[in-house]
């Protein structure tokens, strides 16, 4: 990003997007020194009746600002923390620290975020180069128009696929869906689908959601919930500058995309990320995008053999990043108290769709279901006059929700080195859609239209990247920190290439 453009960005830009950046780092107890300096540049290219741009923008300035205080942090002089095991320290002895870590962001590096090249990231950052990207969808997945209102099935995943037909009994084609869809009543077809074990949500508007058990629940929960636990020792991991995140062991069990898109970042910076898929899953459509940088291999928990290198991997890990609903990896045997047994030091960071409380926390879900529980795609419909359901320009729950996921690994491995402890994080797609209207109501700003994204050849890196499936030109990083950039020792590879082991050592 050129000099001229960074003076730019003056420190009064970008007003919605800093209001974002102060809720999200008061969330992530992000020390608030240094924020009010870091610049935003470019025009948003995301329109919709809620400050998508705004809010995409902050959340890549979120965990551009924890890797920054990271850089920055001082590892602690004790052994261990202050805090008891699985309790949160004092409110005064956290805020001392806080401002310890503040008075330190005057010599942190200078940090930029490209609005215009934060929007093509959090759609499709890709352009093949001599061969066709696969599609993004399955045939059936999609809204439909059921009996008394809108339904969205999301069948990408075969299991997910073969459950929606079942539970409807028609034909596996859209036509025979779509027909007989519309004989259901919408909740009544989306507890059928849910039953077989497929994925489905009936749009809500915003007051319906707010009245629902469940969106009242995910109101009331905290955008990152946190859990500490003191060390007898710390690990001896510690940030760098031109390559921060070197020799960090990041474990990433997570799926589709906003897991995806925070080991990502994290690989930007250096660290050793490596992803672990059971036999048989695949992702095709979104490999080429959200696989770079990583080495990605396969085990069978269900396996002795593998269960023993998995438990191995993990012990030796930083940092596990995991997508699975609730309790599934306490259905394995590596409930949280295991997992803790076993690395004791772990930053363990974990994701849910649909939140961690209410009658809904174990409910399969993505991005689109999201937001048609949650009263995004009815407004998006409303604002536009439209006839059907109208989503956000771009998938920004699974996007913003996967750096917010980056920046709490970030300020978890500061709070190791800097206090002595570990910390367990957790954060929903839900809880997130929560956050994205209270910025809006915030900025009460109505609808934001603007243009819309016209890639440009200057939007794309000039070499390619080389991959299996062909070259790709990949946007250029949104995100600039002086002296450390963000670049990748992989190219994007298919699941299951690579051997379960973590990269030998510098010094091995």
């Amino acid at each position: 990003m050129d000099k001229a453009r960074t003076d730019e960005a003056g420190a009064g830009d970008a007003p919605v997007s800093r209001e974002f950046l102060r809720r999200a780092a008061e969330a992530l107890r992000l020390p608030p020194g240094g924020l009010d300096e870091i610049a935003f540049w470019g025009e948003g290219v995301l329109p919709y009746v809620l400050p998508v741009d705004d809010f995409a923008a902050a959340t890549v300035a979120a965990a551009g600002a924890a890797l920054r205080a990271l850089m920055g942090a001082r590892a602690t002089s004790a052994g261990g923390g202050s805090a008891a095991a699985g309790s949160s320290p004092a409110a005064g002895e956290r805020e001392v620290a806080e401002k310890e870590a503040g008075a330190k962001t005057n010599a942190l590096p200078r940090l930029t975020v490209d609005r215009r090249l934060t929007g093509l990231w959090f759609g499709t950052p890709l352009r093949s180069v001599g061969w066709e990207l696969p599609a993004s969808r399955d045939s059936i997945t999609g809204d439909y128009r059921a009996a008394d209102g809108w339904i969205r099935l999301h069948t990408n995943a075969p299991k997910h696929r073969a459950a929606a037909v079942a539970a409807l009994g028609c034909a596996d084609d859209h036509a025979a869906v779509a027909a007989a869809v519309a004989q259901w009543r919408a909740l009544e077809l989306e507890g059928a689908v849910l039953a077989a074990g497929g994925c489905a949500a009936v749009m809500h508007t915003r007051a319906q959601w707010r009245a629902h058990p469940q969106g009242q629940a995910v109101a009331a929960e905290p955008l990152v919930a946190w859990t500490e636990h003191a060390l007898a020792a710390v690990p001896s991991w510690r940030p760098g500058t031109e390559r921060p995140l070197a020799g960090l062991k990041v474990l990433d069990l997570t799926r589709i995309l906003a897991g995806p898109v925070s080991t990502r970042f994290l690989a930007g910076y250096g660290a050793d990320v490596l992803r672990i898929d059971p036999p048989g899953w695949d992702e095709p459509a979104v490999a080429p995008d959200i696989t770079l940088g990583k080495r990605c291999a396969r085990l069978n928990l269900r396996d002795p053999a593998d269960r023993a290198r998995f438990e191995a991997l993990l012990a030796q890990a930083d940092v596990l990043v995991h997508g699975y609903r609730p309790d599934a990896l306490d259905g394995l045997g590596y409930g949280a108290a295991t997992r803790r047994a076993l690395n004791p030091g772990l930053i363990d960071v974990a994701l849910d769709a649909y939140g961690w409380t209410g009658p809904w926390h174990g409910r399969r879900g993505f991005d689109s279901l999201v937001q048609m529980s949650s009263g995004i795609a009815d407004a998006g419909m409303a604002w536009r006059d439209a006839r059907k359901p109208t989503p956000m320009p771009a998938q920004a729950l699974d996007h913003g929700t996967g750096y917010l996921i980056a920046a709490a690994v970030l300020r978890g491995l500061a709070m190791r080195l800097e206090r002595g402890v570990a910390v367990d994080a957790r954060l929903s797609l839900a809880r997130t859609a929560e956050a994205l209207f209270g910025l809006a109501e915030a900025a009460g700003e109505g609808a934001r239209e603007q243009a819309g994204l016209q890639v440009r050849d200057s939007d794309f890196s000039a070499e390619p990247e080389m991959t299996v499936w062909g070259p790709l030109q990949r946007a250029k990083p949104p995100l600039e920190i002086e002296g450390s950039p963000m670049r990748w020792d992989y190219p994007a590879g298919p699941l299951g290439a690579a051997e379960p082991a973590w990269r030998p050592s510098p010094s091995a």
